[in-house]
């Protein structure tokens, strides 16, 4: 069974024991590291680890001894309670293994867990999931976190009693931070009211808060493309906070304008040409190329490209021009230019 949306969170928060197993996939490690570290707190509780009812399986050692997945799934304790077997860093190869495993399992035996990188459609660990008729698959995506998923995360950090001004400044957080960034912030706005039973309010959340939000290059590429010039001099000085080079931002606009540019010039259209690169775009991220190019079309495009090669020329001369600077006329061009 395929778990996504608000179905992948409730199971997250209150994993099925009767299930024989779990993929949780993504491209961004951090992200597939917190779900699995709430599925598995769900189903052993703090202490399972220490009490030994969790066996962790690198997924590499699977090739070397394919019987390690089904003795842990079968082995019993000394302590009562519900168990994992975790397989980490799982790739295609271990498939069969996998699929062994799941045919054999039993009621009372081990929840396999298996976390995995960038998965494919057409991905055979991912087709084993999603296809079995009691293990699902979940996968993870950069997607900002919704309302339910904040409010969950407020819930677990014990936070109660947040005006309105505090919830809307905790919600700009989770869209700027990575998830174990906004975590981590909210321990510490739970630490810093521990024992006051006033409102949290906005003042307070900003005294919590990092004190240099990170920004990825990515963030500014697509406020580029989407026409949101207003939010590109906000995201160049956290970039600038960070010291990213601007002839690196150069490379990665060309690199993104590129990728559309070839998309629009696919003979069957930008699904077409998203379809054929390599690597792979897929889920979210392609949803919203595809619409980045069909919103700029060929010619606007070409001309996005001409500004580039013309910027990252001025960046590599001798010119005495700020270059931080430079780079930002640029993207703001652009941005305007999408408007046209």
């Amino acid at each position: 069974m395929k778990l996504s949306g608000a179905a992948a969170l409730r199971f997250f928060a209150r994993p099925d024991p009767g299930r024989a197993g779990l993929l949780i996939h993504g491209a961004d490690a951090m992200r597939v590291a917190l779900r699995r570290q709430e599925v598995i707190a769900a189903l052993i509780g703090p202490e399972g680890e220490a009490e030994m009812r969790l066996t962790r399986i690198p997924g590499g050692d699977l090739r070397k001894d394919p019987a390690l997945v089904d003795d842990a799934m079968r082995a019993q304790g000394f302590f009562p309670g519900a168990r994992v077997a975790l397989v980490e860093d799982a790739g295609d190869a271990a498939a069969p293994v996998l699929k062994s495993a799941l045919a054999g399992w039993r009621a009372g035996d081990a929840m396999l867990v298996v976390t995995a990188g960038t998965l494919t459609k057409a991905s055979a660990l991912k087709k084993l999931f999603e296809d079995h008729p009691n293990a699902c698959a979940a996968g993870i995506y950069d997607d900002p976190p919704g309302r339910e998923e904040i409010a969950a995360t407020l819930a677990a950090a014990g936070l109660s009693g947040i005006d309105r001004a505090a919830t809307e400044a905790l919600g700009a957080l989770a869209l700027a931070l990575d998830p174990g960034d906004f975590r981590q912030t909210v321990a510490k706005v739970a630490l810093y009211k521990h024992g006051d039973a006033t409102p949290l309010t906005a003042a307070e959340v900003a005294l919590c808060a990092p004190a240099t939000i990170e920004a990825e290059v990515d963030d500014v590429l697509n406020a580029v493309a989407e026409a949101r010039s207003a939010e590109i001099g906000p995201l160049m000085r956290r970039l600038i906070g960070q010291g990213i080079n601007p002839v690196t931002l150069s490379i990665a606009a060309m690199r993104h304008f590129r990728a559309l540019h070839a998309a629009s010039a696919a003979p069957g259209g930008p699904a077409e040409g998203l379809a054929r690169m390599r690597p792979p775009v897929f889920g979210p991220r392609r949803d919203r190329m595809l619409r980045q190019a069909q919103g700029w079309g060929m010619r606007r495009l070409e001309a996005a490209l001409s500004i580039l090669t013309d910027t990252d020329l001025a960046l590599r001369s001798s010119s005495r021009a700020p270059a931080m600077a430079v780079m930002e006329r640029a993207l703001i061009r652009l941005a305007m230019l999408s408007r046209r």
